[in-house]
């Protein structure tokens, strides 16, 4: 039986991974009071205890915001922890599956004209805020331990657990009739289930290297409330504004796409459109 530890089994993709393993796998799972990545010495301790052969590392700080102001606590889990991780892996031969963003690239408007199937793994990163930063740090600390690894970029992640844009916006149509939600900022969605179906497959096929890992289409922030809405059969008028309407603490990107033709090419890979993985999520939340 494959022995694989999970990292960071808490948050939304973490308990994804939980409910998609079989008897195939002995996962052993680790929330954050369990182990916490910061802390070299037990984490050392526990992958020597456990010698898996994977080690999925869904843990990270994710506060986008408060990042701007936490910028040690965010570089320190994002960054720092993750050298480490790797630098174990690398020592132990284990494979090290490590989740990022699409906030590593610039994500201005004008390459969307460049890119319209999204970014490439390959295109230059250019974060533009300190969430990306501190992630595009923790990407480079894999690739330079020489680690076997896979990194899985993906984009507006929702399932569900923990919180989500889908989840918030379910909560706010409870006592809200119309809503402003930015339409200028656009993407695609990534469906937790989804990703741990295409990451599993990645693993048994030996795949190494970055991927980008999301649904197809494209579409805004505001057009992406309307289907919650629409499909949910919650009567809320979206009110579509400028960024600049709806300032927040870290800039986001207004592009941030993610081409997904590698991973399309890996046998048995199952890529959805974004209307339907909306779907399945919301009947899970029914």
């Amino acid at each position: 039986m494959k022995k694989w530890m999970l990292l960071g089994a808490g948050g939304q993709l973490g308990r994804e991974w939980q409910q998609l393993v079989d008897d195939e796998i002995d996962l052993k799972p680790y929330g954050s009071t369990q182990l916490d990545i910061t802390h070299l010495d037990e984490v050392k301790k526990e992958i020597f205890a456990q010698q898996p052969s994977v080690i999925i590392n869904c843990a990270a700080y994710t506060k986008v915001d408060k990042a701007e102001d936490q910028r040690k606590k965010a570089h320190v889990i994002n960054a720092k922890a993750v050298k480490n991780l790797a630098r174990l892996c690398q020592r132990k031969d284990i494979k090290l599956v490590h989740f990022s963003t699409d906030y590593v690239f610039a994500g201005e408007v004008k390459d969307q004209q460049y890119f319209p199937d999204g970014y490439p793994e390959t295109h230059t990163t250019d974060p533009v805020n300190w969430y990306g930063q501190t992630k595009w740090e923790g990407e480079q600390a894999i690739r330079k331990s020489n680690c076997r690894h896979l990194i899985i970029r993906v984009s507006w992640l929702c399932g569900a657990s923990g919180n989500n844009f889908v989840k918030t916006m379910l909560r706010l149509a409870e006592n809200h009739k119309q809503l402003k939600v930015v339409d200028d900022q656009y993407g695609s969605p990534a469906f937790t289930h989804n990703v741990v179906q295409n990451t599993r497959k990645l693993i048994e096929e030996d795949r190494q290297g970055t991927y980008h890992l999301t649904s197809d289409g494209l579409i805004s922030w505001a057009d992406f409330a309307e289907a919650i809405f629409r499909i949910a059969g919650k009567v809320v008028k979206v009110d579509k504004v400028p960024s600049e309407e709806y300032p927040t603490r870290a800039p986001r990107p207004r592009f941030s796409k993610l081409n997904t033709e590698k991973l399309s090419k890996v046998d048995g890979s199952h890529i959805i459109p974004w209307k339907q993985g909306l779907r399945q999520l919301l009947e899970q939340l029914a």
